[in-house]
């Protein structure tokens, strides 16, 4: 038989054979990559019983690019800097670990921990505010984007086309008009909504602006999963921002499903903002391809990142910071992670929390979906005589994350760890607390997605002031909420927990 005739008549197996091998050699190179076994094991599950879909799914969603080092910023002169005083001061914790504070001593793993994992400096010299409420948090940013005079730089998850994010607009617009330099990055997937007359209005007018690794067919495909979740404000590079809230209404008028909206914001003015600084020009540089070069324009302490003379706060005993204009004192590790970072340094740093705490740990998230590290760490606290307390949505804006989420809640309170739903509007928060004496406030959640897939931000406060406002705000919030129990749990109906069960198999993937 003729070449040509037998292609022809063989078409089907050739194709077959062909789809066969790609499937095959895809769940090889799963298998090869490492990864956490369940999530392994979800992969090739997935593209075994449901060959082109799985296929798809992973070319869309499961390529590890921390390994590959796609997103890799390395080069970036005050990354490298950071890197340089990072190594300075684990140097001068083991050398001069007795003249700390109590606070950082008793954090001192933590501490150490995400100056190697993530180069993330400690800062003392800091004056923080914790705003829990949409409204104060934004009335707090527009006023001080309308008194900034020389730079503005924003990021954002999702920015919407409404009443706030047209406020915003227009003083940015007006700003921009004026002279100030300003720059904003909004994610692709999660702005997905926002109109191009939205973004042309700002260009138009001087502002620069790009979106986060844009979803381009067929060429990004690959990435469309590996979103910027951070949000960082900085103004004239005195003041930030940072935590959960997106530009969006919602976190100001709530929304017809699920009521008000919940989340935390931090604003800082201190040593901290210079590092929010450094962490948006880096995704500024990935965006756009500029290098904004360092200048007390964007610092605006004089020679920050270079060695000043020695002193007494913790700070200047590590020769680390010149004299700041802060004189209150609330010492903060802001930390990032995504997979442009070499470790998974934010759930790292939950799982040294968890695993370091003596009397109570208390968890406010939307999304819960933990790996099994962070799991295994949770019910062992419990066990182990620890007061355990995690604060869920009643409700929630993603039903099979929900879903997901309510699948861990049997094996949670087998442990001993209370649960509670939040019964009056929708809680975003992002929280840990511990001990009273450490807490987190970002844009990560407790879920797969913050830890592995995700650009992410963390600040980690050593600072009793600022984690028993929180807690308390937190136990507050527990009495507006429902304690599940055990036994009435056990009688919720069949097909609930059969949803659970089904979106437990996909939840390596969210």
């Amino acid at each position: 038989m003729p070449i040509k005739d037998f292609f022809a008549s063989n078409l089907t197996l050739i194709f077959l054979g062909i789809y066969v091998f790609t499937v095959l050699s895809t769940v090889v190179l799963v298998i090869h990559e490492k990864r956490d076994p369940l999530k392994t094991s979800t992969w090739v599950l997935i593209l075994l019983l449901l060959p082109l879909i799985g296929l798809i799914f992973y070319v869309y969603f499961g390529q590890n690019f921390r390994k590959v080092k796609i997103f890799s910023r390395k080069g970036l002169r005050d990354l490298q800097q950071i890197e340089n005083i990072s190594k300075g001061q684990l140097g001068l914790f083991k050398k001069y670990a007795s003249l700390q504070n109590a606070t950082v001593i008793s954090n001192l793993p933590i501490i150490t921990l995400l100056l190697n994992n993530s180069k993330a400096i400690l800062t003392e010299m800091n004056r923080v505010e914790i705003i829990q409420i949409g409204e104060k948090a934004f009335n707090s940013i527009v006023k001080d984007l309308e008194s900034a005079t020389v730079s503005i730089n924003m990021q954002f998850y999702i920015v919407s086309d409404d009443k706030i994010g047209n406020t915003i607009k227009d003083i940015l617009i007006a700003k921009a008009k004026s002279g100030v330099e300003v720059r904003l990055i909004y994610d692709d997937v999660g702005s997905w909504s926002l109109p191009k007359r939205f973004v042309n209005e700002l260009k138009n007018s001087g502002v620069e602006v790009f979106p986060f690794m844009k979803v381009q067919f067929p060429l990004f495909t690959s990435k469309a999963n590996y979103r910027n979740h951070r949000k960082i404000v900085v103004i004239d590079g005195k003041i930030g921002y940072m935590g959960g809230m997106n530009i969006a209404d919602r976190y100001i008028y709530g929304s017809d499903e699920l009521g008000p909206w919940f989340d935390t914001m931090l604003k800082i003015e201190g040593e901290a903002v210079h590092v929010l600084q450094i962490l948006f020009l880096s995704d500024w540089f990935f965006v756009s391809g500029k290098l904004v070069t360092r200048s007390t324009k964007y610092f605006k302490f004089k020679n920050w990142l270079n060695k000043p003379k020695t002193g007494k706060t913790i700070s200047k005993t590590n020769e680390l910071f010149p004299e700041s204009q802060i004189k209150e004192r609330h010492i903060l590790q802001i930390t990032a992670s995504g997979p442009d970072s070499d470790w998974a340094s934010i759930m790292q740093a939950y799982f040294a929390a968890i695993t370091h705490a003596r009397r109570h740990i208390y968890i406010a998230t939307p999304y819960f979906i933990p790996n099994e590290s962070i799991l295994t760490a949770l019910k062992t606290a419990s066990m182990s005589g620890l007061d355990v307390r995690i604060l869920l949505p009643g409700k929630s804006d993603s039903t099979v994350v929900y879903w997901s989420s309510l699948s861990y809640i049997s094996e949670l309170l087998e442990a001993g760890i209370k649960v509670y739903q939040y019964q009056k509007g929708f809680n975003h928060s992002k929280l840990l607390m511990i001990d009273g004496n450490f807490s987190t406030v970002g844009s990560a959640n407790m879920d797969i997605r913050s830890f592995e897939d995700n650009f992410e931000i963390l600040a980690m406060i050593y600072d009793t002031e600022l984690t028993s406002e929180l807690e308390k705000n937190f136990l507050k919030d527990l009495k507006h909420s429902k304690l599940i129990y055990k036994t009435e749990w056990a009688k919720r109906p069949l097909r609930n927990s059969i949803k659970e069960s089904v979106a437990r198999l996909f939840s390596p993937l969210f």
